[in-house]
């Protein structure tokens, strides 16, 4: 219902920022000039109400673009900024002139015409959407967790900070690297564009690099022969998956928790009573089949040259890198760092504050 209501306000917004524009540019003015001293605001009930809900109707805006993995928020962000630096020079030196003349005609001092809201936010914006843009596109970029994929890790709702120049500068929207900063390490969880559709963003922890030879077996990793410590810890329940193996796995000394079930199929039924999320399934660990038929995820790679294979924490409900294959250097976004915030509209409750300022491991 909460998602219902964001994209029915979030489709307004357009078509009343044009209508709040266009009055407030070219008919607000003449509106104002008739206006005598001491008397209310001239604008039309509907007006005011418009101008009013406009705020509120960008923030759906902003809070559905947030939400959408398509998204390229760098574009975005340039269009913001050419578009808010655009009005501003238009006002300068066309409107405001006009709106001058406009106040010595009707014998009336040039204050007693507002500055257009548009312009006034245009003017505000500019500086910060082009501080933003640069920091968003060099420094940090915020992503939100679509899904379950990093589970325990990372949690669908999670809004996580990534390090854009941990693995080279690049120009936005293009991607073309500049300045060489570093590689990913093994035991990183990375942000990278969807090799199928790279106008997708997709998070997943790096466990082969270029060279590697990586074998899953049993949902564990061997890495050029070399199995990866995988340290069972206690069953995971939270309702909407059960009776999950919860295991600590150490890749070169960075250890995380991953999320597994030894059978070659883990039931997917249809939500379960005790699940307290609006999702699409839930999850069983049915281990009845451990140890007859290979597990579902178990493959063998040799990791190409220049690309690495990324591969999810929550190794039995992941859509990686043992699906469709490997992550060129060139779709690489960042690393990610840190939770900045948690809210899961599906889930009840509210923010997750106890994961609010947490690191990534």
């Amino acid at each position: 219902m909460i998602d219902l209501i964001i994209s029915t306000l979030a489709l307004l917004a357009l078509p009343v920022a044009i209508i709040c524009v266009i009055d407030d540019w070219f008919v607000r003015p003449g509106r104002q000039l008739v206006l005598k001293e001491g008397q209310p605001s001239p604008d039309p009930l509907v007006m005011r109400v418009l101008y009013g809900a406009l705020p509120f109707l960008v923030i759906a805006w902003f809070f559905q673009l947030m939400s959408a993995q398509r998204a390229d928020f760098s574009l975005l962000l340039i269009l913001i900024t050419v578009a808010s630096g655009i009005v501003w020079a238009i006002d300068h030196w066309l409107l405001a002139p006009r709106r001058l003349a406009a106040a010595r005609a009707a014998k009336r001092e040039p204050e007693s015409l507002q500055l257009p809201g548009t312009v006034d936010y245009a003017r505000s914006f500019f500086p910060v959407m082009a501080v933003l843009l640069v920091l968003r596109s060099f420094f940090y970029e915020p992503y939100r967790i679509p899904s379950d994929s990093m589970m325990p890790t990372l949690l669908d709702g999670d809004f996580i900070l990534v390090n854009k120049y941990a693995y080279g500068v690049r120009l936005p929207v293009v991607h073309r690297k500049i300045v060489e900063m570093g590689k990913p390490a093994r035991g990183d969880v990375a942000v990278f564009r969807f090799p199928a559709d790279p106008a997708v963003n997709y998070v997943k922890r790096v466990v082969g690099l270029p060279g590697d030879l990586v074998e899953v077996r049993n949902d564990q990793l061997i890495i050029n022969g070399k199995p990866v410590p995988l340290v069972q810890q206690s069953r995971y329940d939270d309702g909407c998956y059960q009776n999950m193996r919860l295991a600590e796995e150490d890749l070169d000394g960075r250890k995380h928790a991953v999320l597994h079930c030894l059978s070659s199929d883990m039931l997917a039924v249809p939500p379960l009573p005790s699940c307290n999320r609006n999702i699409m399934q839930g999850y069983i660990c049915n281990e009845s089949t451990a140890g007859i038929n290979p597990d579902s995820g178990d493959r063998f790679m040799q990791v190409p040259q220049g690309q690495y294979l990324m591969v999810g924490d929550n190794r039995d409900n992941s859509s990686d890198g043992r699906v469709w294959g490997f992550v060129d250097e060139s779709l690489l976004v960042g690393r990610a760092s840190a939770i900045w915030f948690n809210w899961d509209l599906q889930r009840s409750g509210g923010p997750n504050w106890s994961r609010i300022f947490t690191r990534i491991e």
